[in-house]
């Protein structure tokens, strides 16, 4: 009598070829994102934001450097308007060539 089996078998049911992963792009830069992305909020949640979006640390940090909760909020999900910004600009061309894990320490925010 042949044996039934009562638990799959894990390696036969493995698929042959696995499917890449969907690149995820960041929001504000367009590169693709590496190992750590960062889930961030266009409006804040203190403002009432529930959108996220998908960033590279560094662009998420070059944002707060630059931007307080109000003009984030008064920007929202308008990714052009927070470009036009000449500090936003000037390093979102700066970072175009680095690599998507790449990681510096940005400048403080401005009081």
């Amino acid at each position: 009598m042949a044996r039934k089996r009562s638990k799959p078998d894990p390696v036969e049911d493995l698929p042959d070829d696995e499917a890449p992963a969907p690149v995820v792009h960041c929001w504000l830069c367009g590169r693709p994102t590496g190992e750590t992305i960062v889930w961030h909020h266009p409006v804040p949640k203190s403002r009432g934001g529930r959108d996220v979006v998908p960033m590279h640390p560094i662009c998420q940090q070059t944002l707060m450097a630059n931007f307080t909760n109000s003009e984030l909020q008064r920007h929202g999900l308008d990714v052009e308007g927070l470009l036009a910004n000449p500090n936003v600009r000037k390093f979102v061309d700066w970072v175009a060539k680095k690599d998507p894990d790449f990681t510096a320490s940005t400048a403080k925010k401005q009081r």
